[in-house]
């Protein structure tokens, strides 16, 4: 059921983030089997309130697709950026597997009458208006556009109509970008990639992010600001420094 709300600023584009409830246990589990439960949904909540405040007041509309479809995800997204509450509309994610929620979400968007829709996931709270921009750009001339990220899959994918791209891709997997670009030249559709993106899934991945926060804070306001909190991490962090300059000097030993 969609959760309306009063404001819709340009109605035929939306940004849609697929997103969950931050629930402790339940959330980001490969980082959590480093991190900790508590501190990584703590982490991911700061993830959500970067994206949200970002892109909510923006001239397109922004959507959550939300899991678990019981929470109360308006009520969430209040707390997340409140200035922009007002400006952001909630539905649940339907669908067994990853590829049939995404579809699902574009057809929500389809049939609530938005002509272009954007969807990213909530991996990557360093994403930039620029690389949004670029992709709304990009759909002016084809049919999908996908945000490659490092692992093979995509941060990003846009598309006018809600194709079935996904049908037969295993998630999750090296391949996924490769065979989802397969599956829209076989039906006939134009596709274009953006600039690539890394998620945050791993330790390293996280560390990585880290580094550029450490550079400029403002890619992720709330995430450097809960980073600068994370005793696990700056314990990884300092073996993981530790563990390259010993390698570094046995290299130059040899």
């Amino acid at each position: 059921m969609w959760e309306q709300k009063k404001f819709m600023p340009e109605p035929d584009t939306a940004l849609i983030i697929m997103a969950r409830y931050p629930e402790t246990g339940k959330t980001k589990t490969r980082l959590a089997r480093t991190l900790g439960d508590v501190e990584v949904a703590q982490l991911y909540r700061a993830f959500l309130s970067d994206l949200a405040q970002r892109f909510g007041g923006q001239d397109y509309t922004l959507l959550w697709a939300y899991t678990p479809t019981e929470i109360d995800y308006t009520a969430f997204v209040r707390t997340l950026a409140p200035v922009y509450s007002e400006q952001m509309l909630c539905f649940p994610q339907q669908g067994e597997d990853f590829g049939t929620r995404l579809l699902s979400a574009f057809q929500w968007a389809y049939e609530h009458g938005f002509q272009r829709t954007l969807l990213i996931g909530s991996d990557s709270p360093q994403i930039s208006h620029a690389t949004i921009e670029q992709a709304r750009i990009a759909l002016d001339d084809v049919d999908v556009v996908l945000g490659p990220s490092d692992d093979g899959g995509y941060y990003l994918i846009a598309m006018r109509k809600p194709y079935a791209v996904f049908s037969g891709i295993p998630m999750s997997t090296a391949a996924v970008t490769e065979m989802t670009l397969a599956s829209a030249l076989k039906q006939g559709l134009t596709s274009r990639m953006i600039d690539p993106l890394y998620d945050i899934d791993e330790l390293p991945d996280l560390l990585r992010l880290a580094e550029l926060l450490a550079i400029d804070s403002s890619h992720a306001p709330a995430t450097a600001a809960y980073l600068a909190t994370m005793r696990s991490l700056h314990d990884y962090h300092a073996r993981f420094n530790s563990t390259t300059l010993n390698l570094h000097r046995t290299n130059q030993s040899l």
